[in-house]
């Protein structure tokens, strides 16, 4: 009961006393004059070197945005300079190979006119032997001829039917 007429008398913690308040005004402006002396300026020193250091990465963030695009860019910008690179290099291999593909046709083209050419002249040349081979067995034959005509007699009927027998040996040496 001691307890209870203390509390009764000092009043309860809802009721204000004067004296309380001041002094705890007085304690919350010394506190806060002490705190602005020495923690307010370290405080807002560092929440503004935090602000700066904030800002500086959001800039460098920024920035390294913007250079990366510049370099997608210029990435880009040499993939299409490499695709039309390769694309030209392809259209002037298939130019090359075709103008190869025309010249070996015109060189085996010239070679096979030349085979033919070469082929042709032999067989002039076989053939003139041919007619110097027979030639020279018609003038045997001629020279045969003109030996039984004059060994026999000079008959024309006799020289028709030795010449028709020459004419006949030609033509079946010639089969």
């Amino acid at each position: 009961m001691l307890m209870s007429a203390v509390i009764l008398l000092s009043g309860s913690l809802l009721d204000p006393n004067p004296g309380l308040i001041f002094w705890t005004a007085i304690t919350f402006v010394l506190v806060l004059l002490i705190l602005k002396k020495i923690a307010w300026g370290p405080i807002l020193g560092a929440l503004e070197e935090r602000e700066k250091g904030i800002q500086s990465s959001i800039d460098r963030a920024y920035g390294a945005k913007e250079e990366a695009e510049a370099i997608l860019r210029q990435n880009k910008e040499t993939l299409a300079k490499a695709e039309a690179e390769s694309d030209r290099i392809i259209r002037e291999g298939r130019e090359f190979a075709d103008k190869i593909r025309a010249e070996i046709t015109e060189k085996a083209h010239a070679e096979s006119q030349k085979m033919i050419g070469a082929a042709k002249d032999e067989i002039e040349q076989e053939k003139r032997r041919a007619l110097d081979v027979l030639r020279n067995e018609v003038a045997d034959l001629a020279v045969r001829g003109a030996e039984k005509i004059i060994r026999a007699s000079l008959d024309g009927e006799v020289q028709r039917k030795v010449v028709d027998s020459m004419i006949a040996d030609l033509s079946t040496k010639q089969n």
